[in-house]
């Protein structure tokens, strides 16, 4: 099968490694696959697995403007020079250019819906989610359904998936300890976040939590990794100070090796507002991390309560303390919880089985035209 993969941006986050992740896969598979995208840190991987990159330039929320039809007149002529048979758009510039070039090249387009999305004028008139849609959780095929009134015959559950193998490599003490002294971590204990830098991801709520939390363990440092909006990041900061915890935060910026930064965690926090399943609580789970989540979106989907982790009420501070002091506490329930996390992942979120799901998804969205 010959397939284009179209997003907005190849960042590292959440769509970024999803479209990477998917095209190694189905390049694994046979598939040929080209990606087209206006670029980021992750370019480099598909180069280095002979992937062509189109750059595109969409790097942009808005949906209506020359940007798109520019886009879209370029990759037509890559559909039929290529023999594309399918588009598959993950963003809502995507899915508006990929509706253009199913016009104008009768190519099969369909979407993965990646989060939850207001239903504004604008996605009524145009609505764009193509032949078939991927909901990457539960939650997030109940907003299509009910939110976004697509048609649920055309919605499919396909899970994210990682290579749980790389989580679960072995690391020596000396190379933990090694990381902790590149990350500047002093503490013996540490709670960690990676998240990009965004409000949705609620980092404000774990720094309040913070105070509490030291009560209990003076010494506990507080890792975040991410980027992201820099005046969201500044915010956060400058609560650090008021809440005199500045120098128990280590903000540093993303990174590629995702692992590195996990493996020095005790305890891995996720408290957001938002989210469509958490593909940071997957790399979690894998590497043996205990996990206390906030209980909205597909976290559900990931976490079982009180089997692999903690859910918590949305935005409560005192609760996400709780539950990490818990935690903390009790070493030998956070490692069954993590031993349990490990058989989760491995059990339904694997690459292997979502880009298998994905590929007999794609078929049917070829048959069925």
């Amino acid at each position: 099968m010959n397939i284009l993969l179209l997003t907005t941006r190849l960042n590292l986050g959440g769509i970024g490694v999803y479209v990477a992740t998917l095209a190694c896969a189905l390049k694994k598979r046979g598939h040929k696959v080209i990606v087209a995208s206006s670029g980021g840190e992750l370019e480099d991987i598909l180069k280095s697995k002979g992937i062509e990159h189109v750059h595109i330039s969409i790097n942009t929320s808005s949906e209506i403007g020359p940007h798109v039809m520019i886009a879209a007149m370029k990759l037509l002529k890559i559909i039929r020079k290529e023999n594309i048979q399918l588009i598959h758009a993950q963003t809502r510039v995507a899915q508006v250019i990929a509706q253009y070039l199913e016009k104008f090249s009768k190519v099969t387009f369909v979407t993965t819906c990646h989060g939850f999305f207001k239903r504004r004028f604008i996605r009524i008139l145009l609505p764009c989610w193509g032949r078939r849609v991927i909901a990457i959780s539960d939650a997030v095929r109940e907003h299509l359904v009910n939110t976004m009134k697509v048609s649920k015959e055309n919605i499919e559950l396909v899970y994210n998936g990682i290579d749980a193998s790389v989580a679960q490599r072995h690391y020596s003490k000396e190379e933990i300890t090694a990381f902790k002294k590149e990350f500047n971590l002093k503490a013996d204990k540490v709670i960690g976040i990676t998240a990009r830098m965004s409000s949705v991801k609620g980092h404000i709520y774990l720094l309040m939590a913070m105070p509490k939390i030291k009560q209990a363990f003076p010494d506990i440092q507080l890792f975040m990794v991410g980027s992201g909006d820099k005046k969201y990041e500044d915010k956060l900061k400058t609560m650090c100070a008021r809440l005199k915890i500045e120098e128990s935060v280590i903000f540093h910026p993303s990174i590629r090796d995702i692992h590195k930064a996990l493996v020095v965690m005790d305890i891995f926090v996720l408290p957001s507002v938002q989210e469509g399943l958490g593909l940071s609580i997957l790399e979690a789970l894998a590497g043996g991390l205990a996990v206390v989540a906030s209980n909205v979106g597909g976290i559900y989907s990931v976490i079982k309560h009180e089997e692999n982790g903690i859910l918590v009420p949305p935005k409560d501070h005192a609760a996400l303390a709780d539950a990490v002091i818990r935690l903390l506490k009790d070493e030998a329930l956070a490692k069954a919880m993590g031993k349990r996390g490990i058989e989760i992942v491995n059990e339904k979120f694997t690459i292997d089985k979502m880009v298998k799901d994905t590929e007999a998804f794609y078929l049917r969205a070829l048959e069925n035209r």
